[in-house]
Protein backbone atom coordinates (compact mmCIF):
# COMPACT_ATOMS: atom_id res chain seq x y z
CA UNK A 1 0.00 0.00 0.00
CA UNK A 2 1.27 3.67 -1.00
CA UNK A 3 0.13 6.49 0.50
CA UNK A 4 0.94 9.95 -0.57
CA UNK A 5 0.10 13.80 0.34
CA UNK A 6 0.04 16.53 -2.24
CA UNK A 7 -0.04 20.34 -1.41
CA UNK A 8 -2.62 21.86 -3.47
CA UNK A 9 -2.34 24.95 -2.01
CA UNK A 10 -1.36 26.08 1.51
CA UNK A 11 -4.82 24.94 3.26
CA UNK A 12 -5.58 21.73 0.90
CA UNK A 13 -4.02 18.85 -0.15
CA UNK A 14 -4.63 15.66 -2.11
CA UNK A 15 -4.09 12.48 -0.73
CA UNK A 16 -3.94 9.35 -2.43
CA UNK A 17 -3.93 5.82 -1.93
CA UNK A 18 -2.77 3.17 -3.50
CA UNK A 19 -4.14 -0.64 -2.64
CA UNK A 20 -2.64 -3.42 -3.91
CA UNK A 21 -4.15 -6.95 -3.78
CA UNK A 22 -0.98 -8.54 -1.37
CA UNK A 23 -2.53 -5.31 1.13
CA UNK A 24 -6.01 -6.79 1.30
CA UNK A 25 -6.12 -10.85 -0.13
CA UNK A 26 -5.26 -12.01 3.87
CA UNK A 27 -8.00 -10.11 5.18
CA UNK A 28 -10.45 -10.83 2.65
CA UNK A 29 -9.98 -14.91 2.57
CA UNK A 30 -10.44 -14.62 6.48
CA UNK A 31 -13.70 -13.49 6.13
CA UNK A 32 -14.75 -15.00 3.81
CA UNK A 33 -13.69 -18.58 5.65
CA UNK A 34 -15.76 -16.77 8.71
CA UNK A 35 -18.49 -16.91 6.51
CA UNK A 36 -18.11 -20.23 5.25
CA UNK A 37 -18.19 -21.51 8.67
CA UNK A 38 -21.44 -20.06 9.34
CA UNK A 39 -23.30 -20.21 6.28
CA UNK A 40 -26.23 -22.47 5.79
CA UNK A 41 -27.40 -23.22 1.89
CA UNK A 42 -29.93 -26.21 0.92
CA UNK A 43 -27.75 -28.79 0.05
CA UNK A 44 -24.79 -28.52 2.44
CA UNK A 45 -24.02 -29.18 5.74
CA UNK A 46 -23.04 -26.08 7.94
CA UNK A 47 -19.63 -25.06 7.20
CA UNK A 48 -19.25 -27.40 4.22
CA UNK A 49 -20.36 -25.16 1.84
CA UNK A 50 -18.13 -25.05 -1.92
CA UNK A 51 -15.42 -21.98 -0.71
CA UNK A 52 -16.56 -21.13 -4.88
CA UNK A 53 -19.84 -20.63 -4.04
CA UNK A 54 -18.92 -18.15 -1.03
CA UNK A 55 -16.78 -16.25 -3.49
CA UNK A 56 -19.41 -16.20 -5.95
CA UNK A 57 -22.40 -14.94 -3.62
CA UNK A 58 -20.07 -12.79 -1.16
CA UNK A 59 -16.88 -11.95 -2.23
CA UNK A 60 -17.59 -8.84 -3.69
CA UNK A 61 -19.05 -7.10 -0.94
CA UNK A 62 -16.22 -8.41 1.33
CA UNK A 63 -13.40 -7.27 -0.81
CA UNK A 64 -15.51 -4.10 -0.67
CA UNK A 65 -16.06 -3.86 2.87
CA UNK A 66 -12.29 -5.02 3.96
CA UNK A 67 -10.87 -2.48 1.15
CA UNK A 68 -12.93 0.28 2.97
CA UNK A 69 -11.80 -0.51 6.80
CA UNK A 70 -8.03 -1.35 5.18
CA UNK A 71 -8.39 1.88 3.68
CA UNK A 72 -9.84 4.12 6.30
CA UNK A 73 -7.39 2.02 8.82
CA UNK A 74 -4.32 3.00 6.89
CA UNK A 75 -5.59 6.74 6.32
CA UNK A 76 -5.75 7.32 10.09
CA UNK A 77 -2.44 6.24 10.71
CA UNK A 78 -0.79 8.46 7.73
CA UNK A 79 -2.40 11.90 9.24
CA UNK A 80 -1.44 10.77 12.74
CA UNK A 81 1.99 9.61 12.04
CA UNK A 82 3.16 12.32 9.65
CA UNK A 83 1.09 14.55 11.80
CA UNK A 84 -1.52 16.13 9.17
CA UNK A 85 -2.96 19.16 10.45
CA UNK A 86 -6.38 18.67 9.10
CA UNK A 87 -9.47 19.99 9.68
CA UNK A 88 -12.58 17.92 9.70
CA UNK A 89 -12.41 14.46 7.43
CA UNK A 90 -10.88 13.08 4.23
CA UNK A 91 -13.58 14.56 1.11
CA UNK A 92 -13.56 11.29 -1.32
CA UNK A 93 -12.91 11.86 -4.78
CA UNK A 94 -15.05 9.95 -7.22
CA UNK A 95 -13.28 6.65 -8.40
CA UNK A 96 -13.48 4.56 -11.11
CA UNK A 97 -12.81 1.69 -8.87
CA UNK A 98 -14.16 -1.74 -10.04
CA UNK A 99 -14.48 -4.57 -7.44
CA UNK A 100 -15.75 -6.81 -10.19
CA UNK A 101 -12.37 -7.08 -11.89
CA UNK A 102 -10.04 -4.86 -10.72
CA UNK A 103 -7.01 -6.21 -7.80
CA UNK A 104 -5.82 -3.00 -7.57
CA UNK A 105 -6.63 0.24 -6.68
CA UNK A 106 -6.43 4.05 -6.40
CA UNK A 107 -8.62 6.08 -4.36
CA UNK A 108 -8.04 10.10 -3.96
CA UNK A 109 -9.40 12.16 -1.09
CA UNK A 110 -9.56 16.09 -0.82
CA UNK A 111 -7.94 17.19 2.41
CA UNK A 112 -8.81 20.37 4.19
CA UNK A 113 -5.57 22.05 6.12
CA UNK A 114 -5.14 24.22 9.07
CA UNK A 115 -4.00 27.78 8.16
CA UNK A 116 -0.67 28.31 9.89
CA UNK A 117 0.06 31.32 11.61
CA UNK A 118 1.78 32.96 14.87
CA UNK A 119 0.52 34.06 18.27
CA UNK A 120 3.04 34.90 20.88
CA UNK A 121 1.86 36.39 24.22
CA UNK A 122 3.75 38.89 26.36
CA UNK A 123 3.57 41.18 29.12
CA UNK A 124 2.85 43.86 26.40
CA UNK A 125 -0.30 42.57 25.70
CA UNK A 126 -3.06 44.07 28.14
CA UNK A 127 -6.64 42.23 28.46
CA UNK A 128 -9.14 43.76 30.86
CA UNK A 129 -9.57 41.56 34.02
CA UNK A 130 -12.87 42.72 36.27
CA UNK A 131 -12.91 42.28 39.76
CA UNK A 132 -16.69 41.79 40.52
CA UNK A 133 -17.06 43.84 44.23
CA UNK A 134 -18.73 41.53 47.20
CA UNK A 135 -20.58 44.26 48.71
CA UNK A 136 -22.25 44.35 52.58
CA UNK A 137 -25.37 43.99 51.31
CA UNK A 138 -24.38 40.47 49.59
CA UNK A 139 -23.00 39.17 52.93
CA UNK A 140 -25.98 40.46 54.67
CA UNK A 141 -28.58 38.86 52.44
CA UNK A 142 -25.86 35.41 52.55
CA UNK A 143 -25.65 35.64 56.32
CA UNK A 144 -29.74 36.61 56.73
CA UNK A 145 -30.46 32.62 54.42
CA UNK A 146 -28.55 31.01 57.17
CA UNK A 147 -29.71 32.29 60.15
CA UNK A 148 -33.25 31.71 58.59
CA UNK A 149 -32.28 28.18 58.65
CA UNK A 150 -32.61 28.52 62.41
CA UNK A 151 -35.65 31.09 62.48
CA UNK A 152 -38.44 29.84 64.71
CA UNK A 153 -41.73 31.57 64.06
CA UNK A 154 -44.18 33.08 66.16
CA UNK A 155 -47.95 33.69 65.91
CA UNK A 156 -48.72 37.60 65.83
CA UNK A 157 -51.78 39.62 66.69
CA UNK A 158 -50.61 42.56 63.59
CA UNK A 159 -49.47 42.05 59.97
CA UNK A 160 -45.60 43.68 58.83
CA UNK A 161 -43.41 42.74 55.62
CA UNK A 162 -42.96 39.15 55.14
CA UNK A 163 -45.77 38.44 57.41
CA UNK A 164 -47.75 34.84 56.03
CA UNK A 165 -51.30 34.69 56.40
CA UNK A 166 -54.18 32.12 56.68
CA UNK A 167 -57.70 32.37 56.03
CA UNK A 168 -60.90 32.45 54.79
CA UNK A 169 -60.66 33.54 51.11
CA UNK A 170 -64.16 34.27 49.59
CA UNK A 171 -64.97 35.59 45.89
CA UNK A 172 -67.66 38.93 45.86
CA UNK A 173 -69.72 39.62 43.64
CA UNK A 174 -70.23 42.89 41.74
CA UNK A 175 -72.14 44.55 44.93
CA UNK A 176 -69.49 43.46 47.67
CA UNK A 177 -71.33 40.21 48.95
CA UNK A 178 -70.13 37.42 49.03
CA UNK A 179 -71.27 35.12 45.22
CA UNK A 180 -73.28 32.79 45.58
CA UNK A 181 -71.47 29.11 44.29
CA UNK A 182 -68.40 31.92 44.51
CA UNK A 183 -65.16 30.61 44.95
CA UNK A 184 -64.43 29.85 48.15
CA UNK A 185 -60.94 28.50 50.37
CA UNK A 186 -60.54 27.82 53.72
CA UNK A 187 -57.58 28.11 55.30
CA UNK A 188 -56.25 30.19 52.08
CA UNK A 189 -52.16 30.75 52.73
CA UNK A 190 -50.24 33.69 50.94
CA UNK A 191 -47.65 36.60 51.68
CA UNK A 192 -48.36 40.07 50.62
CA UNK A 193 -45.14 41.02 50.20
CA UNK A 194 -44.69 38.90 47.03
CA UNK A 195 -47.87 40.86 45.36
CA UNK A 196 -47.06 42.61 42.20
CA UNK A 197 -49.35 45.20 42.82
CA UNK A 198 -48.19 47.78 45.39
CA UNK A 199 -51.88 49.25 45.81
CA UNK A 200 -52.99 45.89 46.47
CA UNK A 201 -49.67 45.28 48.81
CA UNK A 202 -50.76 47.85 50.68
CA UNK A 203 -54.23 47.10 51.98
CA UNK A 204 -52.95 44.52 54.31
CA UNK A 205 -50.66 47.37 56.29
CA UNK A 206 -50.75 46.51 59.58
CA UNK A 207 -53.87 44.49 59.11
CA UNK A 208 -54.70 42.23 62.74
CA UNK A 209 -55.91 38.84 63.18
CA UNK A 210 -60.03 38.78 62.60
CA UNK A 211 -59.88 41.60 60.44
CA UNK A 212 -61.55 41.33 57.02
CA UNK A 213 -59.84 42.75 53.86
CA UNK A 214 -61.22 43.07 50.42
CA UNK A 215 -58.65 42.84 47.31
CA UNK A 216 -58.38 41.61 44.10
CA UNK A 217 -56.10 38.31 43.58
CA UNK A 218 -55.70 39.05 39.95
CA UNK A 219 -54.65 42.45 40.11
CA UNK A 220 -52.30 41.49 43.16
CA UNK A 221 -50.67 38.90 41.05
CA UNK A 222 -50.54 40.66 37.93
CA UNK A 223 -53.23 38.25 36.33
CA UNK A 224 -50.10 35.36 36.76
CA UNK A 225 -52.61 32.01 36.15
CA UNK A 226 -50.25 29.44 37.97
CA UNK A 227 -49.80 31.85 40.84
CA UNK A 228 -53.48 32.67 41.08
CA UNK A 229 -54.55 28.90 40.17
CA UNK A 230 -52.30 27.90 43.29
CA UNK A 231 -53.96 30.39 45.58
CA UNK A 232 -57.84 30.08 44.73
CA UNK A 233 -57.20 25.92 44.24
CA UNK A 234 -58.51 26.24 40.67
CA UNK A 235 -57.61 25.01 37.45
CA UNK A 236 -55.16 26.90 35.46
CA UNK A 237 -58.13 27.47 32.67
CA UNK A 238 -60.76 28.42 35.13
CA UNK A 239 -58.60 31.14 36.62
CA UNK A 240 -60.18 33.98 34.04
CA UNK A 241 -63.83 33.03 35.26
CA UNK A 242 -63.29 34.92 38.83
CA UNK A 243 -61.04 38.00 38.05
CA UNK A 244 -63.13 40.18 40.76
CA UNK A 245 -62.78 41.07 44.18
CA UNK A 246 -61.84 38.90 46.84
CA UNK A 247 -62.45 39.03 50.94
CA UNK A 248 -59.72 37.37 53.19
CA UNK A 249 -60.77 36.96 57.10
CA UNK A 250 -57.71 36.90 58.46
CA UNK A 251 -57.42 34.02 61.28
CA UNK A 252 -53.60 33.44 62.10
CA UNK A 253 -50.57 36.15 60.69
CA UNK A 254 -47.07 33.92 61.24
CA UNK A 255 -43.85 35.57 61.34
CA UNK A 256 -40.34 34.19 60.82
CA UNK A 257 -38.07 35.30 63.66
CA UNK A 258 -34.60 34.88 62.33
CA UNK A 259 -31.70 32.54 64.69
CA UNK A 260 -29.45 33.78 66.32
CA UNK A 261 -25.39 34.15 65.14
CA UNK A 262 -23.93 31.23 67.08
CA UNK A 263 -20.76 29.08 67.43
CA UNK A 264 -22.98 26.29 66.18
CA UNK A 265 -24.19 28.08 63.53
CA UNK A 266 -20.80 29.01 62.17
CA UNK A 267 -19.68 25.70 63.14
CA UNK A 268 -22.87 23.98 60.80
CA UNK A 269 -22.37 26.60 57.98
CA UNK A 270 -18.52 26.63 57.80
CA UNK A 271 -16.97 23.56 59.56
CA UNK A 272 -15.61 23.60 63.00
CA UNK A 273 -13.21 25.76 64.21
CA UNK A 274 -13.77 27.85 61.07
CA UNK A 275 -15.38 31.09 62.23
CA UNK A 276 -15.16 32.17 66.48
CA UNK A 277 -17.63 35.49 66.02
CA UNK A 278 -19.83 37.12 63.51
CA UNK A 279 -16.73 39.44 61.95
CA UNK A 280 -14.69 36.02 61.19
CA UNK A 281 -18.01 34.79 59.79
CA UNK A 282 -19.04 37.54 58.01
CA UNK A 283 -15.36 37.50 56.83
CA UNK A 284 -15.34 33.69 55.57
CA UNK A 285 -18.80 34.50 53.35
CA UNK A 286 -17.20 37.14 51.89
CA UNK A 287 -14.25 35.37 51.07
CA UNK A 288 -16.77 32.13 49.76
CA UNK A 289 -19.08 34.81 47.77
CA UNK A 290 -15.26 35.90 45.60
CA UNK A 291 -14.28 32.45 44.97
CA UNK A 292 -17.68 32.17 43.21
CA UNK A 293 -17.25 35.36 41.33
CA UNK A 294 -13.89 34.70 40.49
CA UNK A 295 -14.98 32.35 37.91
CA UNK A 296 -17.22 34.31 36.86
CA UNK A 297 -14.22 36.69 35.71
CA UNK A 298 -12.04 33.98 34.40
CA UNK A 299 -14.55 33.05 32.18
CA UNK A 300 -15.43 36.95 30.86
CA UNK A 301 -11.49 37.14 30.80
CA UNK A 302 -11.40 34.21 28.11
CA UNK A 303 -13.90 35.66 26.21
CA UNK A 304 -11.65 39.16 26.26
CA UNK A 305 -8.59 36.77 25.80
CA UNK A 306 -10.09 35.08 22.33
CA UNK A 307 -11.69 38.30 21.20
CA UNK A 308 -7.97 40.08 21.85
CA UNK A 309 -6.15 37.36 20.24
CA UNK A 310 -8.08 36.87 17.14
CA UNK A 311 -7.34 40.26 16.55
CA UNK A 312 -3.89 39.64 16.73
CA UNK A 313 -4.15 37.06 14.90
CA UNK A 314 -6.33 38.53 12.03
CA UNK A 315 -8.59 36.56 9.43
CA UNK A 316 -6.99 33.65 8.61
CA UNK A 317 -7.56 31.64 5.18
CA UNK A 318 -9.32 28.77 4.26
CA UNK A 319 -9.99 26.20 1.66
CA UNK A 320 -13.67 27.62 1.65
CA UNK A 321 -14.93 24.95 -1.10
CA UNK A 322 -13.76 22.15 0.89
CA UNK A 323 -14.60 23.26 4.33
CA UNK A 324 -18.50 24.25 3.38
CA UNK A 325 -18.38 20.56 2.06
CA UNK A 326 -17.50 19.12 5.35
CA UNK A 327 -19.93 21.30 6.92
CA UNK A 328 -22.77 20.23 4.33
CA UNK A 329 -21.43 16.10 5.22
CA UNK A 330 -21.88 16.97 9.01
CA UNK A 331 -25.54 18.67 8.56
CA UNK A 332 -26.98 16.65 5.46
CA UNK A 333 -30.89 16.92 7.31
CA UNK A 334 -30.23 20.83 6.79
CA UNK A 335 -28.89 21.47 3.42
CA UNK A 336 -27.14 24.29 1.57
CA UNK A 337 -28.96 27.58 2.82
CA UNK A 338 -28.29 26.24 6.54
CA UNK A 339 -23.83 26.00 5.60
CA UNK A 340 -24.02 29.40 3.72
CA UNK A 341 -26.15 31.17 6.20
CA UNK A 342 -23.74 29.80 9.15
CA UNK A 343 -20.34 29.54 7.21
CA UNK A 344 -18.92 32.52 8.87
CA UNK A 345 -19.74 31.76 12.03
CA UNK A 346 -18.45 28.35 11.95
CA UNK A 347 -15.20 30.02 10.95
CA UNK A 348 -14.75 32.24 13.84
CA UNK A 349 -15.50 29.18 15.98
CA UNK A 350 -12.82 27.30 14.42
CA UNK A 351 -10.64 30.35 14.20
CA UNK A 352 -11.00 30.27 18.40
CA UNK A 353 -10.21 26.38 18.54
CA UNK A 354 -7.28 26.77 16.79
CA UNK A 355 -6.15 29.74 18.61
CA UNK A 356 -7.28 27.61 22.14
CA UNK A 357 -4.78 25.14 21.10
CA UNK A 358 -2.17 26.80 19.80
CA UNK A 359 -1.89 28.75 23.45
CA UNK A 360 -2.69 25.63 24.87
CA UNK A 361 0.14 23.36 23.19
CA UNK A 362 2.38 26.69 24.13
CA UNK A 363 1.60 26.50 27.85
CA UNK A 364 2.09 23.14 27.66
CA UNK A 365 -1.60 22.41 29.16
CA UNK A 366 -2.27 19.04 29.74
CA UNK A 367 -5.13 16.96 31.45
CA UNK A 368 -5.08 14.07 33.85
CA UNK A 369 -7.78 11.81 35.33
CA UNK A 370 -7.21 13.78 38.49
CA UNK A 371 -7.81 16.75 37.05
CA UNK A 372 -11.07 15.54 35.91
CA UNK A 373 -11.54 14.22 39.57
CA UNK A 374 -10.88 17.39 41.05
CA UNK A 375 -13.54 19.48 38.63
CA UNK A 376 -16.50 17.45 39.19
CA UNK A 377 -16.01 18.19 42.98
CA UNK A 378 -15.42 21.52 42.13
CA UNK A 379 -18.37 21.82 40.26
CA UNK A 380 -20.38 19.45 42.62
CA UNK A 381 -19.01 22.19 45.11
CA UNK A 382 -20.36 24.79 43.26
CA UNK A 383 -24.04 23.72 43.07
CA UNK A 384 -24.31 23.31 46.47
CA UNK A 385 -23.13 26.83 47.16
CA UNK A 386 -25.54 28.26 45.10
CA UNK A 387 -27.75 27.05 47.78
CA UNK A 388 -25.79 28.62 50.64
CA UNK A 389 -24.05 25.10 51.41
CA UNK A 390 -20.66 26.15 51.83
CA UNK A 391 -19.45 23.10 54.08
CA UNK A 392 -20.47 20.39 51.88
CA UNK A 393 -18.81 16.95 53.45
CA UNK A 394 -16.21 15.51 51.40
CA UNK A 395 -17.64 12.32 51.46
CA UNK A 396 -21.18 14.01 49.76
CA UNK A 397 -18.84 15.48 47.01
CA UNK A 398 -17.32 12.62 46.32
CA UNK A 399 -20.31 10.65 45.86
CA UNK A 400 -22.06 13.57 43.56
CA UNK A 401 -18.62 13.70 41.60
CA UNK A 402 -18.93 9.98 40.92
CA UNK A 403 -22.45 10.33 39.38
CA UNK A 404 -21.69 12.70 37.36
CA UNK A 405 -18.23 11.20 36.05
CA UNK A 406 -20.29 8.10 34.40
CA UNK A 407 -21.84 9.97 31.96
CA UNK A 408 -19.71 10.93 28.92
CA UNK A 409 -20.81 14.01 27.98
CA UNK A 410 -20.18 15.17 31.58
CA UNK A 411 -17.00 13.95 31.36
CA UNK A 412 -16.05 15.54 27.81
CA UNK A 413 -17.33 19.21 29.75
CA UNK A 414 -15.47 18.58 32.75
CA UNK A 415 -12.35 18.09 30.45
CA UNK A 416 -12.87 21.45 28.78
CA UNK A 417 -13.42 23.25 31.61
CA UNK A 418 -10.25 22.33 33.05
CA UNK A 419 -8.17 22.99 29.95
CA UNK A 420 -9.89 26.69 30.13
CA UNK A 421 -9.38 26.70 33.56
CA UNK A 422 -6.14 26.10 33.34
CA UNK A 423 -5.16 28.27 30.15
CA UNK A 424 -7.29 30.91 32.16
CA UNK A 425 -4.16 30.72 34.77
CA UNK A 426 -2.08 31.17 32.20
CA UNK A 427 -2.83 33.90 30.86
CA UNK A 428 -3.51 35.55 33.90
CA UNK A 429 0.65 35.52 34.23
CA UNK A 430 1.27 36.04 30.77
CA UNK A 431 -0.31 39.26 29.78
CA UNK A 432 -0.58 42.25 31.71
CA UNK A 433 -4.27 42.18 33.32
CA UNK A 434 -6.00 45.70 33.30
CA UNK A 435 -7.90 45.46 36.32
CA UNK A 436 -11.86 46.82 36.73
CA UNK A 437 -13.34 46.76 39.73
CA UNK A 438 -17.65 46.29 38.88
CA UNK A 439 -20.54 45.32 40.60
CA UNK A 440 -22.32 42.29 39.89
CA UNK A 441 -25.14 43.82 38.38
CA UNK A 442 -23.14 45.97 35.74
CA UNK A 443 -21.18 42.71 35.24
CA UNK A 444 -24.37 40.33 34.45
CA UNK A 445 -25.46 43.06 31.44
CA UNK A 446 -21.97 42.54 29.99
CA UNK A 447 -24.12 38.97 28.97
CA UNK A 448 -27.45 40.26 28.11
Amino acid sequence: MNISLQNVDKVSALLTVQIEKADYQERVDKTLKTIRQRANMPGFRKGMVPMGLIKRQYGTSVLVEEVDKLMQEKVGEYIRDNKVNMLGTPLPKESNANFETDENFEFSFDIALAPEFELELSNADTVDYYDIEVTDAMVDQQVKMYTQRTAKYDKVEEYQENDMLKGLLAELDENGNTKEGGVQVEGAVMMPTYMKNDDQKAIFNGAKVNTVLVFNPSVAFDNNDAELASLLKLKKEEVAEHKGNFSFQIEEITRMIPGDLTQELFDQVLGEGKAHNEEEFRAQIKEAIAKQFESDSDYKFLLDVRTYTMGKVGKLEFADGLMKRIMLENNKEKGEEFVNENYEKSLEELTWHLIKEKLVAANNIKVEQADINNMAKEATRAQFAQYGMINVPDELLENYSKEMLKKRESVEALVNRVIESKLAEAMKTQVTLNHKAISVEDFNKMFQ
